[in-house]
């Protein structure tokens, strides 16, 4: 389960059986959890727990590390 990014509270990760699908990250902080597709633009795959402001939050802070989160999964996949 590669971790791609910790920013704040979150942790940006996916896991390494699900490179058969496009790309995502799932976050969490504490029991909370969402996935939120990568390609082609980003949105939310799922939520368990999260509030609508904190996933607002947590959607710029994906799309102020795309690059990245992309690079992360194409080296590991």
């Amino acid at each position: 389960m590669p971790t791609t990014l910790r920013q704040g509270p979150y942790r940006f990760y996916f896991y390494s059986y699900d490179c058969g699908e496009r790309r995502h990250t799932h976050v969490d902080r504490d029991n909370m959890s969402a996935k939120f597709w990568l390609d082609p633009v980003v949105t939310l795959g799922n939520n368990h727990d999260y509030s609508h402001k904190e996933l607002r939050d947590i959607e710029k802070i994906i799309h102020d590390n795309l690059e990245t989160l992309r690079n992360e999964w194409d080296a590991f996949c």
